[in-house]
């Protein structure tokens, strides 16, 4: 291909690089290059212009594509140095140009909330009533009213901190600017936010002053409205952060600005909320009265207003995100109190985010305008509803399929879910159609957007892959996950600007957990609780840190909707009765849980073989098997090693979570044709892990399954004969130990369980089981039954024991604020390659890169030359990437931390002698960089880069590797696992 390469380097850099680029490249003049490069040159350019890249240099590369068109690849350095298609401004001023010149001036006597010179009130007044309409309209529910004055109040106080005299000096000088997503704030000098309180910190302060006298708010609405005050905003990344609470903001503001004119800003404060008022009154809203909520005056104060701050129990420390508490684990229903406390939070606070951002991106003058002439709510035309012709594409797909028994009893599931008044909930069996019913489901209640939610990206591939190929073969259905991003098909790519409008998006809670755990996507959460939700295989957040409680907020938020117009169905085989009703609050399991009984009519019988761990290959899961067998482990390493014991004796395929992304989803459509109804049967045997127990159309005649919680065995049943065509028994082998019988934590497996909180369930399962059926025929039916039961039984103990202890963890990771909006101020950039949130909810991971291991003889692995994946060319294309917990790079975590173990350590001594960079100053540094996929942590080294350090002898112990073999990839693995199977010992 053919490269040209811009520099804008000044002063050393500039050599530095004409160095670096002439060794490639042919220079065509002063600051250009060309050259015809292979990629793997031009990745060798990039990796030595970043070795010796400062803050002068500033490097671009474009590809020629065509005689008149080239392509950005990427850019090394300064950035500002270029524009998004790196291409060089030639002129630039900081002159005000004619056509930017503002027709309005700044009046000193004038109170403005941004440099659009919004004036305070009206902008106040402004959000408030559009926040109040937002909630309003996405409630749709008059019960709610109370709330829909919080919002109003809520946005009319947000910014009242503005009335801060610097604030005031700040947004008069400055020019005309576009408003960040995150608001308008003092950004430097010597009242920016590490010296001086921002004005959300401010607007707090202001309303816990004045709280006593707002007589007319009851201590629920204060605490909302508190809580939406300070939240507004995320919380500024502060180095020294010694702002902690009110009474901090106000020693700060008064150390600041000076006793007299915090006075003055008091007095002010009730000028603004006058000038509300008035507008109030023009407007014509009969219902509200901003003084009959915030009657304040500072001549009702009856003490010093330092004292009034001190004794305010809200004062010392800002509202908490969350707010929950230890002792609610052990007390449900305390706990499903503050779960609708914190879903009411999350929607008024993106009701006034939402609000703030339409109103703040109105010009000062059609803002007036609007409030004169009384169309603020023509701001809200963009969040009317969408109107689609879903419902006929739904029809469309239905009436493709006979009309059945089987069908009319779909259809009826449907109907029943329809008219459930509160939050609805489908039990279906395995193999029963669940797509089919809630895809009518959503016809009957008139879905003009379906938003389909699924714990894992797995499962969105299989409803994807479902609803492309059977239901929706006319509508736009999209896929939305971090890694996939496509409309109907594999290889349409979706455009940025079209993200989220299919008529039926596919995503992963992760996306729509960000509407209530981030700053950024916060008005999302608005046509989430206004679109029809399907939450499928929503039981595997029960045991999920964070996730059990988060995701009953949203379903919280989803019930705050009119009766009759939830919009809202759980889908699952197994459905977590206890987590129903205690959690998630559905009041009758009789009449809200609707049953979609089994059509498949074959026999059943369940074999548990208990095994030795220390013996593992003499295990279950270690034999050989044939003839459309799935052999499910618990994890990804029991997965792979069986799969290397048995690959030259079977027609198997591996399958699990740890792969790149491009064999993830390789394997994935390789599992899928094979084992789908009519596939090519292409293998006889899929080893995997849990990866393929949920929402995969797929079956098989022969299954043997690790023991685990009640649902994961029947989801994993319901791969077995999952389209009813056997007429011999068929047989689910269940591979226990002695441990989880006991439910003692002695072994891997028991421990692996008690790691997901489902331990002592597993062992009450284990045990009902055994009791109930014994080694008889069964048919589906009488399981499904006896799962019900299960949970009604005297068993309920220890599924109430793994309840609390899940709670209760989620509970403490809140505690650690990780779901906290934190904003680090820094230098934008217009770089787009994905990067690790520092508050990732699952889990503390950073972006690895490791050498490929060649396992096709596992007695004799071969290290091979080659990295697992190859970074890309040009920074428009995907990163191919692996991922891995903090937990495993540094050998552990806290105080179970094992040094020599810690692959950290060992790249922090090795990978600048192999690669000839500046060693960094601590691992740390290297770890905070691997949240970018430029700077992965090397988790082992390929044998040339060894050969610079000392060779085989600088090998880790615990190196892992992405292991291949001649049949498929392997995936990450620790070198040491593999040689398990050639010592027969089992690996703690």
């Amino acid at each position: 291909m053919i490269i040209t390469f811009i520099s804008q380097c000044e002063k050393k850099a500039l050599s530095r690089t004409r160095r670096v680029l002439d060794a490639f490249a042919n220079r065509i003049g002063d600051n250009a290059w060309q050259t015809v490069i292979t990629e793997e040159g031009l990745l060798a350019v990039k990796k030595l212009l970043r070795q010796t890249a400062t803050k002068n240099t500033a490097v671009a590369c474009h590809r020629v594509k065509t005689r008149t068109r080239s392509e950005l690849q990427w850019i090394v350095g300064n950035r500002s140095k270029f524009n998004s298609q790196g291409i060089v401004p030639v002129n630039w001023t900081k002159k005000d140009v004619f056509m930017d010149i503002l027709t309005m001036k700044p009046k000193q006597d004038e109170f403005y909330a941004n440099t659009k010179l919004q004036l305070l009130a009206e902008h106040l007044f402004a959000v408030g009533y559009v926040s109040q309409q937002l909630f309003k309209s996405v409630v749709n529910n008059d019960e709610n009213n109370n709330l829909a004055n919080v919002a109003f109040l809520a946005g009319c106080l947000h910014d009242i901190g503005k009335i801060d005299p610097e604030f005031q000096k700040w947004a008069k000088k400055k020019k005309q600017k576009d408003t960040d997503e995150d608001g308008q704030h003092i950004d430097g000098g010597s009242f920016s936010f590490e010296k001086h309180p921002r004005h959300n910190e401010i607007s707090l302060l202001l309303f816990n002053i004045f709280e006593s006298q707002s007589d007319g708010l009851n201590p629920h609405q204060k605490e909302a409205l508190q809580h939406v005050i300070y939240w507004h905003h995320a919380k500024p990344f502060r180095k020294n952060d010694d702002f902690t609470g009110s009474q901090k903001t106000y020693e700060y503001l008064l150390k600041n600005i000076g006793v007299e004119q915090f006075t003055i800003l008091l007095s002010n404060v009730i000028k603004i909320i006058k000038s509300i008022q008035q507008i109030v009154t023009r407007y014509n809203l009969i219902n509200i009265s901003l003084e009959k909520f915030c009657s304040w005056d500072t001549e009702k104060h009856s003490g010093d207003i330092e004292d009034i701050i001190r004794y305010n129990p809200n004062g010392n420390y800002y509202p908490a995100f969350k707010v929950y508490s230890e002792i609610e684990a052990n007390n449900f229903d305390k706990l499903k109190g503050k779960i609708n406390k914190n879903a009411q939070h999350n929607l008024l606070r993106a009701c006034v985010i939402s609000a703030d951002r339409l109103v703040s991106s109105l010009t000062a003058m059609d803002l007036r305008d609007l409030i004169q002439e009384q169309r603020l709510d023509e701001v809200l035309l963009e969040k009317q509803e969408i109107i689609s012709d879903l419902k006929s594409h739904i029809a469309d797909g239905i009436g493709k399929f006979p009309h059945s028994e089987r069908s009319q009893k779909q259809s009826e599931v449907a109907q029943e879910l329809a008219k459930v008044p509160d939050i609805a909930v489908l039990a279906g069996a395995a193999g029963c159609g669940k797509t089919k019913i809630a895809l009518e489901w959503a016809k009957l209640t008139n879905a003009q957007q379906i938003i389909w939610i699924c714990p894992r990206v797995q499962i969105c591939q299989g409803i994807f892959q479902e609803l492309t190929d059977t239901y929706l073969t006319d509508a736009n259905v999209e896929i939305f996950t971090g890694e996939f991003k496509f409309t109907n098909k594999w290889d349409n790519q979706t455009n940025e600007e079209s993200y989220f409008s299919g008529d039926v998006v596919v995503t992963t809670i992760d996306q729509i957990l960000g509407s209530i755990t981030t700053h950024t996507n916060v008005n999302s959460l608005l046509p989430f609780v206004n679109a029809h939700v399907i939450f499928d295989e929503y039981h595997e957040y029960i045991g999920m840190d964070i996730f059990n409680l988060l995701f009953a907020e949203l379903v919280a938020n989803k019930n705050m909707r009119v009766e009759n117009d939830k919009r809202i169905l759980l889908v699952s085989a197994t459905p977590h009765y206890s987590y129903l009703t205690d959690i998630l609050g559905v009041k009758n399991l009789d009449k809200d849980v609707i049953e979609m009984p089994s059509f498949n009519n074959s026999h059943y019988q369940i074999q548990f073989i208990e095994y030795d761990e220390a013996n593992k290959l003499e295990s279950p899961l270690y034999q050989k098997y044939d003839n459309s067998t799935f052999v499910i482990c618990n994890t990804a390493k029991t997965a792979q090693l069986s799969f290397l014991y048995q690959k030259d004796a079977e027609n198997s395929l591996l399958f699990h979570s740890k792969y790149k992304r491009s064999d993830k989803k390789y394997l994935f459509n390789e599992a899928y044709e094979s084992f789908k109804r009519d596939g090519t049967h292409k293998y006889d045997i899929l080893r995997a892990g849990p990866i393929v127990q949920a929402s995969l159309n797929i079956s098989c005649d022969h299954m043997i399954s690790e023991m685990s919680t009640p649902e994961n065995i029947l989801q994993r049943l319901g791969r077995l004969d999952r389209f009813g065509k056997n007429s011999v028994v068929n047989t689910l082998q269940i591979a226990i130990t002695d441990g989880i019988k006991r439910g003692k934590q002695t072994g891997t497996s028991a421990k692996f369980l008690s790691s997901l909180k489902g331990l002592q369930s597993t062992k009450a399962w284990y045990e009902y089981l055994t009791d109930k059926l014994g080694d008889r025929v069964f048919k589906l039916p009488e399981l499904y039954s006896l799962y019900k039961d299960f949970y009604l039984s005297s068993h309920k103990q220890a599924i109430q024991q793994d309840l609390e202890d899940a709670i209760k963890s989620s509970i403490m990771l809140l505690g650690k604020k990780v779901t906290e909006p934190t904003k680090v101020i820094k230098n934008k950039t217009e770089n787009k390659k994905p990067r690790i949130s520092k508050n990732s909810l699952r889990g503390d991971n950073r972006f690895v890169q490791m050498a490929k291991l060649y396992v096709n003889d596992y007695k004799n692995p071969q290290f091979v030359n080659e990295y697992a994946y190859q970074f890309p060319v040009s920074e428009n294309e995907e990163f191919d990437n692996l991922t891995e917990s903090i937990a495993i790079i540094q050998g552990g975590s806290n105080e179970q931390k094992n040094s020599s173990k810690d692959l950290l350590a060992h790249m922090f001594k090795k990978h600048h002698n192999i690669t000839g960079e500046k060693k960094t100053f601590s691992d740390n540094v290297l770890l905070n960089l691997a949240r970018d996929p430029e700077s992965p942590i090397y988790l082992s080294y390929i044998p040339d880069h060894l050969d610079k350090v000392g060779g085989d002898t600088s090998r880790h112990s615990e190196a892992i590797y992405y292991a291949v073999c001649d049949k498929q990839p392997i995936g990450t693995i620790f070198y040491k696992t593999i040689l398990t199977l050639t010592n027969h010992k089992m690996e703690e």
